[in-house]
């Protein structure tokens, strides 16, 4: 029986879902998935980009709850440190917090042109400028870090919580078909790769089409 719970809404649109539920598994905390029910409406609101409050992923764990990503991964950390979540060195542990806090606060042009959908695949989408800034951003921070660590993953051999914080871009980015450069492409696919986000998308895949406001072609 999982000694904590986790609660998400959509494998298929749920950026942040995806992110606390990395972590948790990340971290070798074993949870209880509870879905929210898509008809909810502060669900929907929050999945369609209207509700600037984020109350899913949910974790709880004995008399804890926190639900917000960044505090997740804070609280995994001290509750399993050898799970390494953040890097050991405190620069790199520097670096990696603000990129994390950067995916965090920002980039709302492309969460908002290029919605999280695993099932949707859209050849030649045509980015537009407000979005492609964003990207623009995306990819230099990955370049930096890959400068600093070598690779494969943002900082270093082994996913981070960087990783995990930016996991649900690279589903964007594979989505939309965002062109990329080989060293940023050899990164997605080896985030796709890994088990925990093969299993993930396995999910996504037999969950309803539910939202047709995100399954619009473009």
């Amino acid at each position: 029986m999982a000694e904590a719970s986790l609660t998400v809404s959509s494998k298929n649109y749920s950026s942040w879902s995806l992110r606390g539920w990395l972590l948790c598994k990340m971290a070798g905390l074993p949870v209880e998935e509870r879905l929210a029910p898509i008809d909810d409406p502060a669900t929907r609101a929050e999945l369609l980009l209207l509700s600037p409050s984020f109350l899913v992923p949910c974790l709880e764990h004995g008399p804890v709850k926190v639900w917000d990503t960044l505090a997740i991964a804070e609280y995994l950390n001290e509750l399993r440190p050898e799970a390494r979540l953040w890097p050991a060195d405190p620069a790199a542990r520097a670096h990696c917090r603000a990129v994390c806090g950067e995916m965090h606060q920002g980039f709302a042009n492309l969460r908002s042109a290029l919605p999280m959908n695993l099932k949707a695949k859209h050849k030649g989408f045509k980015v537009w400028a407000g979005a492609q800034a964003d990207i623009d951003r995306v990819v230099t921070i990955w370049r930096e870090c890959f400068a600093a660590s070598k690779g494969p993953y943002l900082f270093g051999k082994e996913p981070c919580m960087a990783d995990a914080m930016y996991a649900p871009v690279v589903t964007r980015f594979l989505t939309y078909d965002v062109k990329l450069d080989p060293q940023c492409a050899a990164y997605c696919k080896a985030i796709m790769a890994m088990p925990l986000m093969q299993e993930w998308v396995a999910g996504a895949k037999t969950e309803p089409d539910e939202l047709e406001e995100l399954d619009v072609e473009f």
